[in-house]
């Protein structure tokens, strides 16, 4: 059996990786989803994205693939040049310490958390009463990303699972 454990931890490269999508990361690992972990593995394309207003059909976002791996408890989401890799754990030591999705230059520490079926982000740690800033659920076959402001609905393109 290959576990998490066995695969070392991905990081974005220097300047984004350009091109076609890396390979997956954690390609090969046989150790099972962790009990209460959605399964958001597969290659994802956004079909809608809503912001306060309603609609943007016309938003960058529009065109937005993503590739999300699991194994265990830990998630890769690789997408427009950056990969997170992450446990979700509720830790900051162990969620995505990575470079920021809009700036490759800025720091970010980020906790994850399996939460009612859904992949919970905070950026800075996991703190009682405060809401995730980013969270990932199946809903209906499609997966909701809210990011933020915007939500995004997206459609597997390939099941990775």
């Amino acid at each position: 059996m290959i576990s998490a454990n066995d695969i070392p931890v991905a990081n974005t490269p220097e300047g984004g990786w350009h091109g076609e999508m890396p390979p997956p990361v954690l390609a090969g690992c046989t150790e099972q989803l962790a009990p209460g972990a959605p399964d958001l593995r597969g290659l994802w394309k956004a079909v809608r994205v809503e912001g306060t207003e309603g609609p943007l059909t016309k938003h960058p976002l529009n065109k937005h693939i993503e590739r999300v791996e699991q194994c265990g408890n830990r998630v890769v989401v690789t997408s427009e040049g950056l990969i997170h890799d992450m446990r979700a754990d509720g830790t900051l030591e162990n969620g995505v310490n990575d470079v920021a999705s809009t700036r490759l230059d800025k720091q970010i520490s980020v906790a994850a958390v399996f939460n009612n079926g859904r992949l919970d982000l905070y950026p800075f740690g996991v703190e009682p009463g405060r809401v995730p800033l980013v969270t990932r659920e199946i809903v209906n076959g499609e997966m909701i990303w809210q990011y933020g402001p915007f939500k995004v609905t997206m459609e597997r393109m390939v099941n990775t699972g």
